[in-house]
């Protein structure tokens, strides 16, 4: 209220009024004062950052629209994305600046760019990748060196430090905010499982994991305990290592270098996440849960997933089932792909798979990209829109809320009866059947509203697996505010289908879904 209440003389309301709208409906006036419900209310596109994170936003906020299906919500989402020239290493961009052409910075997403990655020969990015991972290897090293030397370690620890980590083994890199959600203790559930996986004499796996906890988490920074003293094993010590002081240049390091990047987050808890994007880039192949955007860009040809997508409600259950499945991908698919060398020095398969990698990245996932759809989006629009709001002494804008005021002292008086169908029976697919409801608007006319058909294949008596909309035209005023509407139906698909009606406010998003202007049969 303190910041709220010197905005009075300028905007002509009362602090009051600011308050509440940042706060939920039916919150009372001493609930908290939502900092989101205040934005939402405020802006006119409100997205989520990948399309996962679209849809939870909309299962999270639909009880600020009541009256509407939640997959008609008002959010959308434009998923999140890396500035390719900022993370792909010094040998990618000597590869790319070869075979892309030498502007490809510039239009990292269109597919004249994105198609020239199939023309990089194979044993050339394969070579890259071998000096992006021993220079990964080169700085771990180091770090490992200062990390030993700040605790005045014997000579023999110093000596191990020197010398961790192998230049030709399997690297797999976990760097991320060690965020319990994360969880970074995936791979350890079954340590004997994973020291074998590490140690194996044919085929070894070595593991890098770095990152930070928030100060105030302790749980964040006990998982960090829990892996350094791991990783102190005897059989582990050269193999498995925690760098600490993690920052943007080992972030970099290890996003080039690594040959698997992992990511374990518990579903649907990532927004989006962005490290992964930025290892594609570089052809480092993902390894990870199907949440943030990693749902979106999975594919068999440049990745891996772990478990299908599920969501679980007993938490313990959920880890046991998914470092499991963690284990599978690791040992039938992962390892056995990067040392199958049979036709070749190099591993075939795996390079093929990080020419799709790289070409999803820049396609799907470039900032370029990302921009590009909010300008198209949104920017644009916005901008026209607030252009048009301001013109005359802002004449639109008073229109806008003299309509809304309308609107809503007259929306309570409307009444839908339940929709019928013309004739009974059953219809066969290609068919379609005409539906007619009786709708009351009192003062409000038809072309102040949209009167909607809401249809589809019934999941329970009063639940739709999905709904559909057909827009309903008047077929007949009986005068006195009364009309009859009319539209038809066409059998599309086989099944059970129920239907409802419903009378919304005609107009753009802006009133449309304004809350409380929603009448259902």
């Amino acid at each position: 209220r303190p910041y709220l209440a010197p905005l009075e003389p300028a905007l002509g309301v009362s602090a009051d009024e600011i308050l509440s709208w940042g706060q939920a409906k039916n919150g009372g006036s001493q609930s908290p004062l939502s900092m989101f419900v205040l934005a939402l209310r405020m802006a006119q596109y409100i997205n989520g950052v990948s399309r996962l994170h679209g849809k939870t936003a909309r299962k999270m906020w639909s009880h600020l629209w009541p009256e509407i299906p939640q997959e008609e919500v008002p959010i959308t989402h434009v998923t999140n994305g890396v500035h390719s020239s900022s993370w792909v290493s010094p040998e990618n961009a000597m590869l790319f600046e070869q075979y892309l052409g030498p502007d490809w910075q510039m239009r990292p997403s269109e597919p004249s760019v994105v198609d020239r990655v199939d023309a990089i020969y194979g044993g050339e990015l394969w070579r890259a990748h071998e000096m992006s991972r021993t220079r990964l290897i080169r700085t771990c090293r180091e770090i490992m060196l200062r990390q030993y030397g700040r605790r005045n370690a014997p000579i023999s620890m110093m000596r191990d430090a020197s010398s961790v980590l192998d230049q030709d083994i399997l690297t797999i890199g976990f760097a991320r905010r060690f965020a319990t959600y994360k969880r970074a203790y995936l791979l350890f559930m079954d340590p004997d499982r994973l020291e074998a996986l590490v140690t194996n004499p044919e085929k070894p796996v070595q593991i890098v994991l770095a990152g930070k906890a928030h100060p105030k988490d302790n749980e964040g920074k006990g998982l960090i305990q829990q892996l350094i003293r791991f990783a102190r094993r005897p059989a582990l010590r050269r193999h498995v290592i925690f760098l600490e002081d993690y920052d943007i240049q080992v972030a970099r390091c290890l996003v080039q270098g690594a040959d698997v990047w992992l990511n374990t987050p518990r579903i649907p808890l990532e927004a989006c996440g962005t490290s992964g994007m930025k290892a594609a880039l570089n052809g480092v192949l993902n390894l990870s849960v199907l949440d943030g955007w990693w749902a979106e860009g999975f594919d068999r040809n440049r990745g891996w997933a772990i478990g299908q997508g599920e969501e679980y409600a007993d938490h313990g259950y959920q880890d046991a089932v998914e470092s499991q499945a963690l284990f599978n991908v690791l040992e039938n698919d992962v390892i056995p792909c990067f040392y199958d060398r049979k036709e070749s020095d190099i591993p075939l398969r795996w390079v093929s798979m990080m020419k799709q990698s790289i070409k999803m990245a820049l396609e799907h996932f470039s900032a370029h990209c990302m921009v590009g759809r909010y300008d198209e989006l949104f920017y644009r629009q916005a901008l026209e829109n607030a252009q048009s709001l301001c013109l005359e002494d802002a004449r639109e804008a008073k229109e806008h809320k003299a309509k809304h005021r309308w609107l809503k002292e007259h929306w309570s008086a409307i009444r839908v009866e339940q929709p019928q169908r013309d004739g009974a029976g059953m219809h066969r697919v290609g068919e379609s059947f005409l539906v007619m409801t009786r709708v009351y608007l009192g003062q409000l006319k038809p072309s102040e509203v949209e009167v909607h058909l809401y249809y589809g294949l019934l999941q329970s008596m009063d639940t739709l697996v999905t709904g559909d909309i057909e827009a309903m035209t008047v077929e007949k005023d009986h005068g006195g505010g009364f009309y009859t509407y009319a539209c038809t139906v066409e059998c599309k698909v086989a099944g059970r289908y129920g239907y409802t009606a419903r009378v919304m406010p005609a107009g753009d998003g802006r009133i449309r879904f304004a809350p409380g202007l929603v009448t259902w049969a």
